[in-house]
């Protein structure tokens, strides 16, 4: 990483948003209207929205407006031809699981967000502040026109990857325990009915267990040879969908490899980098992990902006009697924990000469 330099691209890249009217697809949308190197030039949905323009066919619910240019946009079908080799899917898992291979084959390069291939073992399962390397494993996918799936972790994963990664590499980790309060937007548009949620707390998420307790494994695993070894790592979680608009709370527990001190721990979160910020990528927070001090931070509402919703707050760090130390990370789920993470993805993609026409 210190010899990495900050990079851009020659011309900006055009660029397809697969599944453009949902939650995510939206945020895709929003992100890549500005963005310094790609550009969208298409937009695809079901059936039912294809042949439409995007203005009439979105329920928009993003922040920012949506733009006359891409508004006006005739919404394409999910399904080649189509006029870019680089594909963001916003697909939901059932779609994703038809459509994403058979593109891959014809030559795009797919970065997606649902999780059909996350754990194919020829698929690399990328945080890239955690393991940029494992792009490398597109070489091994051996599709027939030259394209490939790189995958975007589940939205709790990465907050978890991204505070554990700086601990592994300083003292090892052993076992990790992790009880999420996950926000509404995780379950997508129109998400949870009301009666479900206010005065309440779901402690049931579908698979979200099954993707903490296995997928951060693959993302601390060894590449070398075409293949991930996996780490070796103990590790339970259990996952509640609570009233909160954006942004997930994990209260971490973890039991380190050597010993170490709570200032030593402490210093590694707060000097945690990786390539992305010595490459200066577009996405890329110049800060990965914040520490707060505060009893009582992070806190969703004041803390899932911190650096355009791409880095993760890390507060309330202690020992733990059980284990080591215990605190609490919060992260954007679906900036940093989907469409923002998948750009940055993406950017990191660039860099490596993996993308076509990058």
């Amino acid at each position: 990483m210190s010899n990495a330099k900050p990079f851009r691209p020659e011309h900006k890249i055009p660029v397809a948003v697969l599944g453009a009217t949902g939650s995510v697809g939206q945020r895709f949308v929003a992100l890549l209207t500005e963005h310094p190197w790609f550009e969208v030039v298409a937009l695809t949905a079901s059936e039912r929205s294809a042949g439409r323009p995007y203005g009439d066919a979105v329920h928009w619910l993003q922040e920012t407006p949506l733009p006359a240019a891409i508004a006006a946009m005739q919404v394409l079908p999910t399904a080649e031809p189509l006029p870019c080799r680089l594909l963001f899917s916003a697909l939901d898992t059932s779609t994703a699981d038809a459509v994403e291979g058979p593109l891959a084959d014809a030559g795009y390069f797919v970065v997606s967000n649902a999780s059909s291939h996350r754990m194919d073992a020829d698929v690399p399962l990328i945080v890239p502040e955690v393991n940029a390397e494992h792009l490398e494993l597109v070489h091994h996918q051996n599709r027939p026109h030259g394209g490939a799936i790189v995958t975007n972790p589940n939205c709790s994963t990465i907050g978890l990857v991204m505070a554990l990664k700086p601990l592994a590499d300083a003292f090892g980790l052993e076992q990790v325990h992790v009880v999420t309060m996950q926000a509404l937007s995780g379950a997508g548009v129109p998400g949870v009915p009301s009666m479900a949620v206010i005065d309440n707390l779901v402690p049931y998420i579908g698979n979200e267990e099954d993707k903490l307790e296995t997928e951060p494994l693959k993302i601390l695993g060894r590449y070398g040879d075409g293949r991930i070894v996996p780490t070796d790592l103990t590790l339970s979680a259990q996952c509640n969908r609570v009233a909160v608009l954006d942004g997930h709370t994990e209260c971490i527990s973890v039991l380190l490899g050597k010993r170490a001190s709570q200032d030593d721990v402490r210093d590694a979160l707060r000097r945690f980098t990786a390539l992305p910020q010595a490459l200066e990528l577009p996405s890329a927070p110049r800060q990965p992990i914040h520490v707060t001090e505060r009893v009582d931070r992070p806190q969703p509402r004041l803390d899932r902006g911190r650096e355009a919703g791409m880095a993760v707050t890390v507060g309330r760090l202690r020992p733990c009697p059980l284990f080591d130390f215990k605190f609490v990370a919060l992260s954007h789920n679906t900036l940093r924990g989907a469409a923002g993470g998948s750009i940055l993805v993406a950017e990191m993609a660039v860099v490596q000469g993996l993308v076509p026409g990058g």
